[in-house]
């Protein structure tokens, strides 16, 4: 029983911990205004792979800078016409990706148009696994093994194809977790 307890861990439990990951946004820079480079964030965003789940954390201090959702056509004006969700005024602040595009951008006066700003494309589903488990550079680091919560719409219904992917894998880990604890128990 143990062997059996073992394996569903290294096939079920570890791949479910290494899915979510958190990324700097900036890295080392951080979400700030860097001066004459207007495509920073975008050049950051291209050399990553977001996923569902996946966790964007902008580090800045408050008051010197804040975090808004917009739709693109907002982005590219930098206007806050018809903003998602709430102004995120505190730092560093945390972002639950999910699957879609997403426009994020600074409302202090004159920062967006100087280049904070940032859009991402997330996938619904994780890319294929590497043949290392060591994380990549690029300020990307595993989630916990319990993995995020499911993304649910205020007001409204939860999503339902990634919500369900997120449910089938969380009762698979405590499934397989659960086999773990008793085998060794």
């Amino acid at each position: 029983m143990s062997t059996v307890a073992a394996t569903i861990f290294v096939v079920v439990i570890l791949p479910i911990a290494s899915a979510a990951k958190s990324y700097t946004v900036g890295d080392s820079n951080g979400w700030t205004v860097l001066p004459n480079n207007a495509s920073f964030y975008a050049d950051w965003a291209s050399t990553k792979t977001f996923v569902a789940g996946d966790k964007l954390v902008f580090n800045f201090q408050t008051g010197s800078h804040d975090v808004v959702e917009v739709p693109k056509s907002s982005f590219d004006s930098c206007s806050t016409n018809n903003q998602v969700g709430s102004t995120l005024n505190n730092g560093p602040a945390t972002v639950t990706l999910t699957a879609g595009k997403h426009y994020y951008f600074c409302n202090i006066p004159g920062h967006c148009s100087l280049g904070q700003k940032l859009a991402v494309s997330v996938s619904s589903s994780s890319p294929a696994p590497s043949s290392s488990s060591s994380p990549s550079p690029g300020g990307e680091v595993p989630e916990e093994a319990s993995g995020p919560a499911p993304p649910q719409t205020p007001g409204g219904p939860p999503s339902s194809a990634p919500q369900a992917s997120s449910l089938s894998l969380a009762a698979v880990a405590s499934a397989g977790l659960s086999l773990f604890a008793v085998a060794f128990w």
